[in-house]
């Protein structure tokens, strides 16, 4: 190799490997435009499918009544609390969510009970109250209606509706507030059992 002679000139094959290089292939923008429409009415498809299938678990769950408003005077608050419903579910079926009535709607919550029973405000959805007398028990636990949270990170109130014993699933802004909540209201339980 002389100085001054490239490189890529004194090396063998070197012409092969100039004569091999072409320009980058221009983006065929039909067939991208089609895949990314396809993507779009198969997403489209899904979320249909899912909206219809919301609307089906409304329609079978259609026996359940429709869910008691608060009375007029509920007495003073034992116990209040702010934080998130996570939604209902056939007791004992934490996957088998309630959607009648609103009752499938996450939201935000404020929850009040006083002696008469509890009053759950939802702020942009239908709020409910459960007579003292259809509560029928509250625990810890760490999950419900395909929401799942650390062990003891839920508050459950099951009660009765209709012929139905629904759990409904809280969670405290603070939730150490969970154990004293789960106490009084076993203790209203059990009280109000024992006056039958």
């Amino acid at each position: 190799m002389t100085p001054g002679t490239p490189l890529a000139a004194g090396l063998p094959g070197a012409g092969l490997l100039a004569a091999g290089r072409k320009s980058a292939e221009v983006t065929d923008w039909a067939a991208r435009i089609g895949w990314l429409v396809g993507l779009a009415l198969f997403v489209a498809l899904v979320w249909w499918l899912m909206r219809e299938g919301w609307k089906w678990r409304a329609t079978l769950q259609g026996d359940l009544p429709a869910l008691p408003g608060a009375p007029e005077e509920p007495g003073p608050a034992r116990l209040t609390m702010s934080g998130r419903y996570h939604g209902s579910t056939t007791a004992g079926q934490w996957l088998d969510r309630i959607v009648a009535h609103g009752l499938g709607t996450r939201s935000r919550a404020g929850l009040t009970l006083t002696d008469a029973g509890l009053d759950v405000v939802r702020p942009g959805a239908a709020g409910f109250f459960v007579p003292v007398a259809a509560l029928r028990g509250a625990r810890l636990d760490k999950g419900i209606a395909g929401k799942v949270l650390t062990e003891g990170g839920l508050l459950v109130v099951t009660w009765a509706h209709g012929d139905r014993l629904i759990d409904s699933g809280f969670r405290s802004d603070r939730a150490a507030e969970h154990t004293e909540w789960v106490a009084t209201l076993n203790e209203m339980i059990n009280k109000t059992e024992g006056a039958r």
